[in-house]
């Protein structure tokens, strides 16, 4: 089965980013994938900040992207580019941490300007650690989310988007855990 690893950067509990990726997530899981959360904000955060490579929660992390097959990425923006925790994360993963990876990312913005910080911020760094393929992104306005007691209900104009993002990357993912599958031939004798 193919593993998938969705990071949040954001550093935020009951971000309008976690109703995203509830969307996602359950998209993915409908596809029988095998799905990990990193939430950044849970790590220790000395050893986020410290550069501790070898801390024993920056390793798990680092041991569930080595295992994964595909990575969903999502972060608020703030001044044109992801979080300042999600970069201590990254700055973590080691190089060429995701060689061979599709990778999705998702950002959610306060405003459409907002809206070029995916192919600005999130692909080049995404690039440099190897990434075999980085889907188009999704951004998504803070408007098109709305906090409620009950979870979080999203906006009708994001949630096609979302559902088409979410269809590429398991079609993506499916057919890279095929590739990757040994070939079985028949030998005849």
């Amino acid at each position: 089965m193919a593993k998938v690893v969705i990071i949040s950067g954001s550093a935020t509990v009951k971000s309008r980013l976690d109703g995203v990726l509830e969307r996602i997530e359950t998209k993915v899981r409908e596809a029988d994938l095998d799905v990990q959360t990193i939430k950044v904000r849970d790590l220790p955060p000395e050893a986020l900040i410290y550069g501790q490579f070898d801390h024993p929660a920056v390793v798990e992390a680092n041991q569930l992207l080595e295992e994964s097959t595909a990575v969903i990425i999502a972060s608020p923006i703030y001044k044109a580019s992801y979080t300042g925790v999600l970069k201590t994360f990254l700055d973590l993963i080691p190089q060429k941490g995701l060689e061979g990876k599709v990778v999705l990312p998702i950002a959610i913005g306060g405003t459409i300007s907002h809206l070029l910080a995916i192919d600005h911020s999130f692909k080049p760094v995404l690039s440099a650690l190897g990434a075999y393929l980085i889907l188009q992104g999704v951004f998504v306005q803070d408007t098109q989310v709305e906090r409620s007691e009950d979870g979080y209900k999203l906006d009708a104009d994001i949630v096609p988007r979302l559902t088409s993002a979410a269809e590429t990357f398991i079609r993506e993912v499916q057919l890279r855990n095929t590739q990757a599958q040994p070939s079985i031939g028949i030998v005849s004798v």
